[in-house]
This record gives structure tokens, C-alpha cells and sequence, in this order.
């Protein structure tokens, strides 16, 4: 593949049109798998430069489909494009990008889900996570379908520094549905703070870089669609394991109109539930009338804080899960209520 260092300025020789490779190859979107084509290049070009300076850069793109981010990848002069898509029939498609681009596009037909990105790229490209961000880029048009997973699957590697962040803080450049997008970013106290909301915030910098109307994409989708730049931050801002930080949110959100005692308390056993909340509100010195939504980055590191001594104190606690309890007392309501039957109570 090419190697790294000064490289001639390249651009693609003529070729079909997305629109003529999708008629050539008979393609059509999913609908199961949520795919919408994007078939104007003036977009494609602007997300790729949304993304920085990719001159040289090894880029990872996901969910390629019929081409068109990958098109004006290799037109920004990368050193090299590694494409991974699951769908077979975009593979001829892309094979024939790949022949007008030799020794730039690689392309792996696979599930970007479970995709082992950690050996694709040369070592050398490893930064320091404390310095800048290595020459490596992630940009995708991801599927609705597959998109939260994915950033939680990602945010997850960036918190462990493995998967494709082994070479330092590596950016993303990725397609949302537009309330996804809203949800990435959203400041403290707005209608679309959520889980994502935080998620994403105490591992990164996030932003919504630009939106595309819905009916840019064939087939239009119902929504339009936002594009969200993420940078690792050097530090995070809650510093404790993703799955803590991880099952503090969920449960602080899981009742988002209520006051957040209604959702912390979920976190502890039903015998010792209310003293329980109490004491986490109160160390973390959060109010507990607090909406999920008025809730900071900030108070979610204090009550990561405590919740993570709390669990020290007691190694049984992160294990509990308060659906698994409610279960358990339901199966042995009805035993109970079976006894009684059989005894003709």
C-alpha cells in the first residue's frame, strides 16, 4: 500500500456517476438495513473537508455503499482508504474505485461492528495520546440502524485507548439522524440531553459540524441528517471505567422526566434503596431534585466518584441489576400465589 511521506497531489480519472454505478450494479438501499445513498459529490466533498486536513492521512471509512464519501476521500489526497462494507453487492462498485485509485483503497468486506482496526495502519503512525492526534481519520454515512451502537462501541475504545484509537487520539467524522446528532451534543439542561449526551461529552470534544436535508439521500429518509466531528480529550472528564460511568448514566436517565433520586436509586438493592440514594446524592452533593437533563458532566463525576467507592465498600453492588430483582420478586410472587391456589387458599 502507499507509504507515508510527500505524496504527489491525486485526483480519480473520470468515472461513472454514483447514480450510474447504482443503475450499472442494480443497487438499491436496504430498507431493513436503514441505507440511504448519498449521490451529490459538492456534499460528500464538504463532509470530507469538514473532517481536516487529510493529505497523507489513513483514513478508515465506514459503510462506503456505493461510493461517494470514498470518492472524495481519495480525491483529498490521503495516503491510504480502508473501506469496510458488509453488503456484497457494493463490493464490484468499489473494486472498480479501487482499480482507478492503485495502491490507495483498500476494501474489506466485513461487519464494521467487529472489524479489528487495531493492526490495518502502520505502527509508525502511533502518537502519544497526550499529543496531538495521529494522521489517522474515521469517516462514515453509518446506517441509522447501526450508528449508536457504533459511537458507544467507539466511545467504550476510546475510554480503554483500544480498537482504533491504539494510535492516539484519532478523530471521527460520522453521519447521525439529526435528533441523534442534537442528542450528541446538547449542553446541560436542554430538551435533548441524554445519555448520548454525556457519553460523548466526558470522553470528547463533540461537535454537529453540519446538517443535510433529508432529501439529499436516495432513498429520502424521514429525518435529516447531522454531521458530528469527535476529538478524544487528552484527559476525560470523568476519570473511571466506561462500564461504571456507563450504568450510572443509563440508570439516571431511564426515568428522564422524573427528579434523578428516581433513577440513582435504581443503582441499589430495593432493602436498601432510599438510605442508599440518599447517601450517594448527598456525597456527591447533588440536588437530588434535579432532572437527568440539569445534570452536568460535573455532577456526573462526583457521582461516579462516590458510587465507585460505594462499590469498594461493597463488591456485591456493581453487579446488581434492579431488572434482575424485579424479576426475581415477580417469579416469586407467583409461586406464592400458586401455593395458595394449591391449598385452596
Amino acid at each position: 500500500m502507499a507509504a507515508s511521506g510527500t505524496l504527489s497531489t491525486f485526483r480519480l480519472p473520470p468515472l461513472p456517476t454514483i447514480r450510474e454505478i447504482i443503475k450499472l450494479f442494480r443497487l438499491h438501499a436496504a430498507k431493513q438495513l436503514s441505507q440511504n445513498f448519498l449521490l451529490d459529490l459538492r456534499l460528500t466533498d464538504k463532509i470530507v473537508r469538514k473532517a481536516g486536513n487529510l493529505t497523507n492521512a489513513y483514513v478508515y471509512e465506514v459503510g462506503p455503499g456505493p461510493g461517494g464519501i470514498t470518492r472524495s476521500i481519495l480525491n483529498a489526497n490521503v495516503a491510504e482508504l480502508l473501506v469496510v462494507e458488509k453488503d456484497s453487492r457494493f463490493i464490484p462498485g468499489l473494486q472498480m474505485l479501487s482499480d482507478a485509485a492503485p495502491g490507495k483503497l483498500r476494501i474489506v468486506h466485513g461487519d464494521v461492528l467487529t472489524f479489528k482496526i487495531e493492526r490495518a495502519f502502520p505502527e509508525s503512525l502511533k502518537r502519544p495520546w497526550e499529543d496531538d492526534p495521529p494522521n489517522v481519520h474515521i469517516i462514515g454515512n453509518l446506517p441509522f440502524s447501526v450508528s449508536t451502537p457504533l459511537i458507544i462501541k467507539w466511545l467504550e475504545n476510546v475510554s480503554c485507548r483500544d480498537g482504533p484509537f491504539v494510535y492516539g487520539r484519532t478523530r471521527m467524522t460520522l453521519t447521525f439522524q439529526k435528533e441523534v446528532a442534537e442528542r450528541l451534543t446538547a449542553n446541560t439542561g436542554s430538551k435533548q440531553r441524554s445519555r448520548l449526551s454525556v457519553m460523548a461529552q466526558y470522553l470528547c470534544n463533540v461537535q454537529h459540524i453540519m446538517t443535510i436535508p433529508g432529501q439529499a439521500f436516495v432513498p429520502k429518509p424521514e429525518v435529516d441528517v447531522g454531521v458530528v466531528h469527535f476529538t478524544p480529550l487528552v484527559r476525560p472528564r470523568i476519570e473511571q471505567p466506561f462500564k461504571l460511568v456507563e450504568k450510572v448514566v443509563q440508570n439516571t436517565f431511564q426515568f428522564r422526566r422524573k427528579y434523578c433520586y428516581r433513577g440513582l436509586g435504581m443503582l441499589f438493592p430495593q432493602i436498601h434503596r432510599v438510605e442508599s440514594t440518599g447517601k450517594l446524592l448527598e456525597l456527591a452533593d447533588v440536588d437530588p431534585t434535579l432532572r437527568p437533563s440539569q445534570l452536568s458532566v460535573s455532577h456526573f463525576k462526583s457521582l461516579c466518584d462516590v458510587y465507585r467507592k460505594m462499590c469498594e465498600d461493597d463488591p456485591h453492588l456493581f453487579a446488581y441489576n434492579f431488572r434482575e430483582e424485579l424479576k426475581q420478586n415477580k417469579s416469586k410472587n407467583q409461586e406464592e400465589e400458586d401455593d395458595k391456589e394449591r391449598n385452596g387458599l
